[in-house]
């Protein structure tokens, strides 16, 4: 066959059975290309932050208010719990935006007698978990 044969055909994807053309190869490279770069960006997107952790309530009494915010501010934002609860021996998963960038930060719990206890300086950027007990009658926090 000469090459001038293929002058003003399209290459593509060919069902053997009948020659007929099923996807046109450039529009599969193209479309194939758009689904990688799609998958790549969810990946990122649902990377998480790192700062987020797992915060466990040992403390025996139930959690109905949870404040995370940065050390350098001096307001405690919104109860990230929001209208739920932590009972005791219970956790939940803190996350945050991966954008966000400050590593030291403060904890403040409220009870639902109303009672809170303030957590400062919290390095949450090597924190996986954070254990919230009482020990000797103390407030603790422990961070692994």
């Amino acid at each position: 066959m000469a090459s001038s044969d293929f002058a003003g055909k399209r290459l593509g994807s060919r069902d053997l059975r009948g020659g007929k053309e099923l996807v046109p190869m450039k529009k599969f490279v193209v479309a194939f290309a758009a689904a990688m770069v799609l998958a790549a960006s969810m990946a990122v997107f649902a990377a998480p932050g790192k700062q987020d952790f797992v915060l466990i309530n040992k403390t025996g009494v139930t959690i109905v208010e949870f404040y995370v915010s940065p050390t350098t501010t001096n307001d405690w934002e919104e109860d990230v719990l929001g209208v739920d609860t932590l009972p005791p021996g219970e956790d939940v998963e803190i996350t945050f935006e991966r954008e966000e960038t400050a590593c030291k930060w403060d904890l403040k719990v409220v009870d639902k007698e109303g009672d809170s206890i303030v957590w400062t300086n919290i390095d949450l950027c090597k924190a996986e978990e954070i254990t919230i007990l009482f020990q000797n009658g103390k407030p603790t926090a422990q961070i692994t």
